[in-house]
């Protein structure tokens, strides 16, 4: 039997059987003899007149076909459609049996044979007669003759070139790369990076993340409006200004009008009553013209390119100046008005998802900055102020474990940075998530002990920076008011008198030891029982010590009286509500019982007796805070802190106010300091600074329990003052004289503003008599700063006869210095103005023979050197008078620019005494008013003020802007050691700076009042205002002055656009908070204007709209900074503003997240519970949870009201 050869073409299978010959030779079918070329050819030509035939008789019947489907009409659709479906069913089966391989001869015709070489010769013969055609596209890859023509002629135009950059994907070929490498690259060395995206081919489309963007996505938008639009026909430029034309603008395609369906027309108006015109005409009609959106666009276009050369101008800068790291934080900077631009399109704003895209932009910003800071870190590792700025753009991205894991990383590798420590602490006292009291207080005694470490040189691996010493004391003294505005004013007492007594009362066979050991040997005598400073008995370390190695201490006998504690009822009224026994009993336990509880071993008391565990500060709570202080102006320093934390007025020079002071404003006192319209020259004496002191926690417009610190605080400060003289020089011992006295004053001051006269009558008696022990002492007897304190006392007392006494001695003790001592002239000064404020009361400003005056003779006395007299003054005194100003005042000018110079060095006191300018300008100023006018003082004020802000302008050269943290922490560390080599230049700079804002003050109230009692023009007094405050922008009394000025008159967009230029150049949150007292005293009038007049009255103030919203905007605003959100006087406003409105649950939205900020303001909570009564529960709850000191539970509180 004979075998049958298959060949591998089955169209050659004939041609194959007749060629075999040898049956021996099986296996050479597999060479492919079967082929051959020229039979192919044939075949090939045959195969395609055959098919052309076919086709022109499926063509014939086709057409037969329609025609008759014509004839039917329309109907058949439906059965079309089946047709094809039924078509594709059956080519879906060819193509089935066309996989599987299975073919049967006898059950199909030839016709329907398909064979792939068939399939082959179809589309080549198609090929074939594309490429003859020279009006359509063809592969060139499908040409075989070089000959033909490889081009094509495309009539057809495509609009979609004219938008877009690039051909439409489809019609750019793509191709396969097999492999990832490229020839000729050096693969340790060179690679290249393919981004090839495969076409998801089972899914249809593909995924919509890989697949092109629509034109209508916002990438696309993005697109279009980020190019500059290419003009589709030229225009003609304008050759006019404007754009008005004085002919009605047709249309270029007219045929197109013509053709247009009735469904395409105007729509009919009022003045296209038939719809026969256009819209430009319609429009013209109506007398409006069309907007030229060309030049909006181009606008448009012109921003967007101005904003990229920016870009530009930022790399090159960067690649040029890589380490610079205050560029690095502009350029992140500028990514917010750069996203403000891309994302600011009007048509996201309008839809409904438009705050999702916000929150997604906005997130991309801030993975762009983060790359951007991750760079720049990568350029400059060291730099603490990118660290920062990385830190602080990760807050939002990362979550609250992994930013404290690189917080504490971050300030492992820098344990020797005060300014890095002092932006970890905000972070771990801010962050409502981690944050507990605990917690945060062991952070800060980390810190000093850590800084502490550094500074004595056990830190080996990093050195002590400039001012160590000083970033700790401000760090010090943040914990103990973040322990207070918490409630834990126990312990913040104790740190503050374990710190006294650790600096000022230390052994000295312990000074030369390290810190820690230091500690270690101070622990047993806190432990002892010993009395520490402000208590009955105290002696301090030292003497504990000594005695200790003698034998200890023999217990004296108490024989001083004990006065009993006079135990009053807590709850007065039972039928007031459970949220208001609960606020009373707080407050008032907060104002008692603020100092540390001691067992009285005289009762035989211990430990348990104690009611309050929270009473008592364990060593372990302020031990890894103790630091050591080896400067005395620091130690000084220290005291004044501790004065200012009991509520003593201290010199703002000499405490140097910490570095943070938004963190620690509370009390709406900052903001209605200065209107007492019966003192307006000498009300701002004692400028008030905002801050609480210890024992006054209560609600936002809770009042004081006492005017002082109540009996025990008295005397807890009396005993510390008293302790710590002794040990201090006798310089510094008038500064703390001084502030005793100040404090006195303030007391009588609280209480002539409530209008007690029994409690007056009482302080007053009290007040003098401390003032007059302060006297006998042998070192203040010939202090005029005491005298004068004395006599103002005296003055407010309405004893003035008493008080011209004391001014009369104290000038004939300052002998015949005259104008050459800065105390006298600060002394006749206040004289002076006191009693020009009596005579402006008593005559109505009247102006009278100035040789008459009191206030004319005392400063005339003063210029000449002598005493005063009862003989009446000469018109040539007077003149005298004038000339000894004149020289004196540019004596003292003069010298001052010689001694204040960079390279000038004098001693302190001189320069301090050299710098107290104000008694004589304001003197002298004064003295012009009286005798000249209020231009010649105004004149004087402005020449003096001038010449010296130019010199303090010349003393901080790198000053920088306010509103830019990292840009001051990257002065501070560039500058750091210039800084901190010179102490006593640092504090002339601040003392040049406080003599300038208290010039600008005597300024502005002396123009105040003249305007008061006077007809003045206010243009003086307001461009006065605007330039000292443009300088100074943190003075809380000149805001106060300029906002009583503005509030006076119907237009405020003047006061509103200078706060705006003010507050954008300013990181300080005082211009802000006085921006918005103004809005809401402007509020106050024109509601109580609408509310008290009858139906036809006339209104006396404009009625304005929108105060409300505008006031909710400068609120926002404010806590949109970094110092306004860590403010708590700013969010307690702003809950009390909109629960004052009527919107309870917004004001209930803003507590809540002000929790997110200010966590730790224990008076937020009050006021909490005070505006939202029902929560009452919970708001406790979650100062329990966040370990905020609780003096009432609730368990105690029903426990009350039911005795």
């Amino acid at each position: 039997m004979r075998r049958t050869i298959m060949a591998l073409f089955p169209a050659f299978a004939e041609v194959a059987a007749n060629k075999v010959e040898d049956s021996s030779k099986d296996l050479e079918w597999l060479s492919n003899k079967s082929f051959q070329t020229g039979d192919a050819l044939s075949l090939h030509s045959r195969f395609l007149n055959e098919t052309s035939e076919k086709l022109n008789k499926r063509e014939t019947s086709a057409d037969r076909e329609s025609s008759s489907a014509e004839e039917e009409g329309e109907g058949n659709v439906p059965s079309r459609k089946k047709k094809k479906k039924s078509e594709k069913k059956r080519k879906k089966k060819k193509k089935h049996k066309k996989k599987s391989g299975r073919r049967s001869g006898s059950s199909g015709s030839d016709s329907e044979t398909i064979y792939p070489s068939d399939l082959k010769k179809e589309q080549e013969a198609e090929r074939h007669q594309d490429a003859k055609l020279a009006s359509h596209f063809t592969w060139l890859d499908d040409l075989q003759s070089p000959t033909e023509r490889p081009f094509c002629v495309d009539r057809k135009p495509d609009p979609a070139n004219w938008t877009y950059k690039s051909l439409y994907r489809g019609d750019v070929a793509r191709y396969r790369r097999k492999g990832s490498s490229s020839l000729g690259l050096d693969c340790r060395k060179q690679e290249v990076s393919w981004e090839d995206k495969e076409t998801n081919k089972k899914h249809k489309g593909g995924s919509s993340k890989k697949g092109a963007d629509r034109y209508f996505s916002t990438v696309s938008r993005q697109l279009l409006r980020s190019e500059l639009p290419v003009p589709v026909l030229p225009t003609i430029p304008d050759s006019s200004e404007s754009s008005i034309t004085s002919f009605i603008p047709l249309g270029d395609n007219g045929e197109g009008i013509k053709g247009q369906d009735t469904g395409d027309r105007v729509q009919p108006s009022s003045v296209n009553p038939l719809g026969v015109y256009d819209s430009s005409t319609a429009l013209w009609l109506q007398g409006k013209g069309q907007q030229d959106q060309q030049k909006v666009e181009t606008q448009t276009g012109e921003s967007v390119m101005l904003l990229a050369g920016r870009t530009e101008e930022f790399n090159r800068r960067l690649r040029e100046q890589p380490a610079d790291a205050q560029l690095w934080i502009e350029f992140i900077r500028y990514q917010d008005e750069l996203s403000a631009a891309a994302f600011g399109g009007e048509e996201e704003h309008q839809s409904g998802d438009s705050a999702e895209r916000r929150k997604a932009s906005y997130r991309a910003v801030l993975e762009k900055k983060l790359s951007i800071v991750e760079r720049a870190v990568a350029t400059n590792p060291l730099c603490i102020a990118l660290q920062l700025e990385r830190l602080r753009i990760c807050q939002e991205l990362w979550e609250p474990s992994a930013l404290a894991k690189e917080w504490k990383k971050l300030v492992f590798l820098h344990p020797n940075s005060a300014p890095l420590w002092r932006e970890y602490l905000l972070f771990t006292q801010s962050y409502f998530s981690n944050f507990t009291v605990s917690k945060v207080n062991s952070a800060y005694g980390k810190c000093l002990s850590t800084l502490s470490a550094v500074r004595d040189g056990s830190m080996v691996s990093h050195p002590a920076l400039p001012g160590t010493e000083e970033d700790m004391l401000d760090i010090f003294t943040q914990q103990c008011h973040f322990l207070r505005q918490s409630g834990h004013s126990e312990k913040a007492v104790s740190l503050f008198q374990a710190m006294i007594d650790f600096t000022f009362y230390k052994p000295d066979s312990v000074r030369k030891l390290s810190t820690k050991q230091q500690v270690e040997f101070f622990e047993p005598f806190w432990d002892s029982g010993e009395a520490r400073v402000g208590e009955l008995g105290a002696r301090g370390w030292k003497a504990w010590m000594l005695q200790q190695e003698r034998g200890g201490w023999l217990q004296p006998s108490t024989e001083e009286e004990e006065e009993e504690d006079e135990d009053e009822e807590e709850v007065k009224d039972r039928n007031q509500p459970r949220w208001t026994v609960w606020l009373d009993v707080e407050s008032s336990r907060e104002a008692a019982h603020w100092l540390p509880w001691r067992p009285d071993k005289t009762k035989g008391q211990s430990e348990e007796d104690c009611e309050d565990p929270d009473r008592q500060v364990l060593f372990d709570d302020i031990g890894p805070s103790l630091i050591c202080l080896s400067s005395p102006e620091l130690q000084l320093r220290l005291l004044l802190h501790f004065m200012s934390f009991l509520g003593l007025p201290v010199d703002s020079v000499l405490s140097a106010a910490p570095c943070q002071p938004g963190l620690l404003l509370e009390s709406l006192s900052l903001l209605t300091q200065g209107k007492e319209l019966q003192h307006p020259l000498t009300c701002y004496d004692l400028p008030d600074p905002g801050v609480n002191s210890v024992g006054h926690m209560t609600t936002l417009q809770g009042t004081r329990k006492w005017m002082g610190l109540g009996k025990q605080g008295e005397k807890f400060v009396t005993n510390v003052l008293t302790m710590v003289q002794p040990v201090l020089p006798p310089h510094h011992r008038a500064f703390l004289s001084h502030s005793w006295v100040q404090y006195e004053k303030v007391k009588v001051m609280r209480c002539l503003q409530s209008g007690n006269k029994k409690r007056l009558r009482a302080q007053g008696k009290t007040s003098k008599r401390v003032a007059k022990r302060l006297l006998k002492e042998p070192d203040n007897r010939s202090s005029l700063v005491l005298w004068r304190e004395y006599a103002h006392l005296e003055w407010m007392l309405d004893n003035r006869d008493e008080a011209q006494k004391v001014f009369f001695t104290a000038t004939a003790m300052g002998g015949t210095r005259g104008l050459s001592s800065p105390a006298l002239c600060e002394l006749c000064l206040l004289w002076s103005q006191l009693e020009v404020e009596d005579e402006a009361r008593e005559r109505g400003g009247k102006r009278t023979d100035v040789t008459a005056s009191p206030a004319v003779s005392v400063l005339t006395r003063l210029a000449e050197g002598t005493s005063l007299s009862s003989q009446a003054l000469s018109p040539v005194s007077v003149l005298k008078a004038r000339r000894s100003y004149e020289q004196a005042l540019a004596a003292s000018l003069s010298a001052l620019d010689q001694n204040l110079q960079p390279k000038a060095s004098a001693q302190e006191d001189l320069l301090r005494d050299q710098l107290r300018l104000r008694g004589l300008v304001g003197c002298y100023a004064l003295f012009q008013y009286l005798t000249v006018s209020i231009q010649a003082a105004n004149t004087v004020y402005s020449q003096a003020r001038g010449r010296m802000e130019e010199l303090y302008a010349t003393l901080t050269p790198e000053k920088q802007p306010n509103g830019n943290e990292g840009a001051d922490l990257v002065s501070a560390e560039t500058s750091h050691s210039t800084a901190d080599s010179s102490h006593t230049s640092r504090r002339c700079v601040y003392r040049l700076a406080a003599e300038c804002q208290a010039l600008a003050v005597q300024q502005a109230a002396l123009l105040r009042h003249h305007n008061s009692v006077g007809v003045f023009p206010l243009v003086t007094l307001r461009q006065t205002l605007t330039s000292v405050l443009s300088a100074w922008p943190s003075s809380a009394p000149l805001w106060s002055i300029y906002v009583q000025v503005e509030n006076r008159y119907h237009s405020a967009g003047r006061a509103r656009r200078f706060f705006h230029s003010v507050t954008r150049d300013t990181g300080s949150v005082v211009p802000r908070l006085f921006a918005i007292v103004a809005e809401q005293q402007r509020k106050q009038l024109v509601d109580a204007a609408q509310r008290s007049r009858a139906h036809d009255d006339v209104l006396n103030i404009l009625p304005e709209n929108g105060l409300s919203n505008r006031i909710r905007g400068l609120f926002e605003g404010a806590i949109a900074t970094v110092v306004g959100a860590h403010c708590p006087l700013v969010w307690r406003m702003y809950i009390h503003f909109l629960v004052s409105e009527g919107k309870v649950d917004k004001a209930k939205g803003i507590f809540y997240k002000a929790l997110q900020n200010v966590p730790w303001a224990k008076g937020l909570y009050m006021d909490a519970v005070q505006l939202f009564p029902e929560h009452l529960q919970e708001f406790v709850d979650l100062m329990t949870e966040k370990e905020l000191r609780l003096r009432l539970p609730l368990e105690e509180l029903d426990i009350l009201l039911e005795d």
